[in-house]
């Protein structure tokens, strides 16, 4: 249920939210999401800057960054359900060069459903907790979804 994304088939670039989130975007529309460990590129008006350490978004401010033309170099971005309000301290100490980011079960921030790592803006790493939309994301990106596991086995020592 935990995918990287190498291939730039289906993505202009790593990591552009609207491409990498496309097949499940219509079942994700009561999350906050939370950014954090930030770096960037974006020509537009975005609600993110490189002045905090994190960001929570509701689902209209995360959609002008999802309809931008925005460039997530680095970073961790996860939905949570609106309801529950993730340790701030927490958020704060997240890291996408955190070599956990590659486990498959381990989750940066623990109450998010989706989380996803952009890596040095080669990477993308896509992890769920919710089968349903593990597998259409797959079913979406076919063989440019690589399984985390193997591909951690492979190429991660």
């Amino acid at each position: 249920m935990n995918w990287i994304i190498r291939s730039t088939k289906k993505v202009k670039f790593h990591t552009n939210l609207q491409e990498i989130l496309k097949p499940i975007w219509e079942n994700l529309p009561i999350y906050n999401w939370v950014l954090t460990d930030l770096d960037f590129v974006s020509d537009d008006d975005i609600p993110i800057n490189f002045e905090q350490d994190f960001f929570t978004l509701n689902q209209q401010q995360f959609e002008q960054i999802y309809h931008s033309r925005t460039q997530i170099n680095w970073g961790i971005i996860a939905a949570v359900p609106y309801h529950i309000k993730p340790d701030p301290i927490n958020i704060s100490q997240v890291s996408a060069e955190d070599s956990k980011v590659w486990d498959s079960h381990y989750f940066s921030i623990p109450e998010s459903i989706l989380e996803i790592t952009a890596f040095d803006s080669g990477y993308t790493i896509v992890k769920f907790k919710d089968k349903k939309l593990s597998d259409t994301f797959k079913e979406y990106f076919q063989e440019q979804a690589i399984d985390l596991d193997s591909f951690k086995a492979k190429h991660i020592k």
